[in-house]
């Protein structure tokens, strides 16, 4: 039982997160187009720090205390489908530090990059996302 607890808690807080690193990089390419200092950049500066903190940090540490704890009771360390997925798990957690860095440059009125680079980095979790899950269903190696 506690195993598949420990498994939907997981799997709440993935969906918390993912949805945080598919929001705000969308909250970026509107940012990214408006005038420094309007009223516009200062609503997006508060909602991107309260995504990022309120609900994206949260879940990614809830994401990682869960999913450590389903790979010890699952006893999955050394099986290669894991080892992959970890991997993965990193890069998402790259590209959320990534975000909190960018998030930091536009509360700052520092962004240089155009809207549509940040609607470039918007897939990148929906791709790392896709490998997770195939690995985690299909267990192919």
């Amino acid at each position: 039982m506690l195993y598949e607890v420990l498994k939907a808690l997981h799997i709440i807080s993935v969906i918390a997160w993912m949805a945080g690193l598919l929001y705000l990089p969308r909250l970026f390419v509107y940012h990214a187009d408006a005038e420094k200092g309007s009223t516009q950049s200062e609503t997006f500066k508060v909602m991107e720090r309260r995504l990022l903190r309120g609900i994206m940090n949260p879940a990614m540490i809830l994401t990682w205390v869960f999913g450590l704890a389903l790979a010890w009771q699952g006893d999955w360390w050394h099986a290669p489908w894991w080892q992959a997925k970890f991997a993965l798990v990193c890069g998402l957690t790259a590209v959320h530090h990534l975000y909190g860095r960018w998030r930091k440059e536009f509360a700052a009125d520092q962004n240089v990059r155009p809207a549509n680079y940040y609607r470039w980095w918007n897939e990148v979790p929906t791709l790392l996302m896709i490998g997770i899950v195939f690995l985690v269903v299909l267990k192919p190696f």
